[in-house]
This record gives structure tokens, C-alpha cells and sequence, in this order.
């Protein structure tokens, strides 16, 4: 059996995609939600912390609350494709990796995003789990036993942004790997990157630093500060560009200030 554990802090939201996509699955699940509207739990990792613990099934799956899963045997599948992964850290539907020695991004999942329900960029013709080197957030898959060995670093990622990549890599140490399910998912979220983020992706760098390129949903990172500052100036003229002949793209602005985060806390 699989349990879900589900942060929210928006009811109407949780009803109208999560738990509405839960409604005629196949096979049985444990449902465990966790209400943070009154912000009791300031971070992701500490909420999914509290509610892994609660968990009795042999994986437990945290997801967003915006997350609408695409199938009726969509849990069923998921558990087989599971039950036949040996060396697995954790599962979900959207990651990426490198293509080969090539250090070039490669990005995975049957994913639909934002409210007009866009088809992700990300690589869809697969159709067995892919291994990656981190997964997006939006749905994480780990064994009971792995949780009970591993847990999100609240320390790290004292936010609400990439726990779920510290955890892959965190995971990578135990020998473990991270692989996306080729299972469709709608995320209602449009995706973009406040200060919180860039706070929590120096302190994330600083852990691993031992890996040259760290390729996260949101872009590519390193360990090298000049690579950072070249990439966030590359995304912010990619991003305006894509505004300006009307693509729904945040622009430059967020990454820009991104920018000026890492740019400060690297000469205080």
C-alpha cells in the first residue's frame, strides 16, 4: 500500500485536484493530510518529516496539493513499477540528468503544467522509470524502509523549495538511486523562483559541493560561483525573451534578483 502525505494550505485546491484524482483508483491507499494554513510547519522538509512518520504503508508518496494524478490505476501502476526497482532512493514523475559524459541537461516526465494545463517540455517517450540525478518536488515516492533511514534535511532546506533534490543526492550516498515513473500528472502550478529559493540553493551547493553540475527542473548549478552568475544572466534573457513574444514566462526579474542574492552572500 502506498501512503500519501499532502502539505496544504488550500483546501479548495487539495479537493479539486489531489483528493479528485484519488477518488476511483484501483487499488487502496493510506491518505494523510497535513493542514499548514495556519503556517505551523516553516518548512517543507520539517511538514513531510511530521506526516513520513505518521505513514503505515510500504512507500509513502509525498505530493502537492495541486497535483491531479492522469489515470484510475495510476497508484496501481505506480506499485508495480516499484515493487521492481532494487536500488531505489526515491521516485517521482519529473527529473533530470545529464545526457551521457556530455554534462548537457536532459529533463523527464509525462507532465502538464499551470492552469491552462500545458504539455512540460520535459523528454515523454519513455515507458519505464528513468533514472535521474534529482527529481521535482511535486511528487516524491521513497520506501518505508529508506525513510526510516533518511529523512529530509530540515536544516538545509529551511524553506519550501528543493528538499526533494537534497534528498535524491542525500540518497546517492546510501548507494541509492532516483528514477521518474513514466506515469502523466497534471500540476496546476505555474513554477518560479523567489529569494527563499536562491537562499536555500546556496546552502544546498555549499552540501554538494562535491558534485561539478547539479542539474535541478529549474536549471543547471555548480559549485563553480562564475557558473551560477553566467547561468541566472542566460535564463533571465531567455525567460524575457520568451515574454516579450508572448510565451507565459516570469521574465527576467526573478532571475535577476536571484543574481543579486548569490552576488551578496558570496562577498559579505
Amino acid at each position: 500500500m502506498i501512503s500519501i502525505v499532502c502539505v496544504y494550505n488550500n483546501e479548495e485546491i487539495l479537493r479539486n485536484f489531489l483528493l479528485n484524482s484519488l477518488e476511483n483508483q484501483t487499488v487502496e491507499f493510506e491518505m494523510i493530510k497535513i493542514n499548514n494554513s495556519n503556517n505551523k510547519f516553516k518548512s517543507a522538509a520539517e511538514a513531510l518529516n511530521y506526516g513520513g512518520k505518521k505513514a503505515k504503508g510500504e512507500h509513502i508518496m509525498f505530493a502537492h496539493q495541486d497535483v491531479y494524478l492522469l489515470a484510475d490505476d495510476w497508484l496501481e501502476r505506480a506499485e508495480n513499477f516499484l515493487s521492481k526497482i532494487s536500488d531505489l532512493g526515491v521516485a517521482g514523475v519529473a527529473g533530470t540528468c545529464e545526457i551521457g559524459n556530455s554534462t548537457i541537461k536532459r529533463s523527464i516526465g509525462i507532465v502538464y503544467h499551470g492552469s491552462k494545463k500545458e504539455a512540460w517540455w520535459g523528454n515523454k517517450n519513455f515507458e519505464v522509470p528513468v533514472e535521474v540525478q534529482t527529481l521535482d518536488e511535486q511528487i516524491l515516492i521513497v520506501s518505508r524502509n529508506v525513510f526510516d533511514t533518511l529523512k529530509f534535511d530540515e536544516k538545509t532546506c529551511d524553506g519550501w523549495h528543493i528538499y526533494g533534490a537534497d534528498f535524491c543526492l542525500s540518497a546517492r550516498d546510501f548507494g541509492l538511486k532516483s528514477y521518474v515513473l513514466p506515469l502523466p500528472v497534471w500540476h496546476r502550478s505555474e513554477g518560479y523562483n523567489n529569494e527563499e529559493y536562491y537562499q536555500v540553493l546556496h546552502r544546498f551547493l555549499k552540501k554538494h559541493k562535491q558534485y561539478k553540475k547539479i542539474y535541478l527542473t529549474s536549471g543547471e548549478w555548480s559549485s563553480n560561483d562564475l557558473f551560477n552568475y553566467f547561468n541566472l544572466l542566460r535564463m533571465a534573457i531567455k525567460s524575457e525573451a520568451g515574454r516579450l513574444i508572448g510565451r507565459n514566462n516570469v521574465g527576467a526579474i526573478p532571475y535577476i534578483k536571484g543574481l543579486k542574492f548569490l552576488l551578496k552572500v558570496r562577498y559579505e
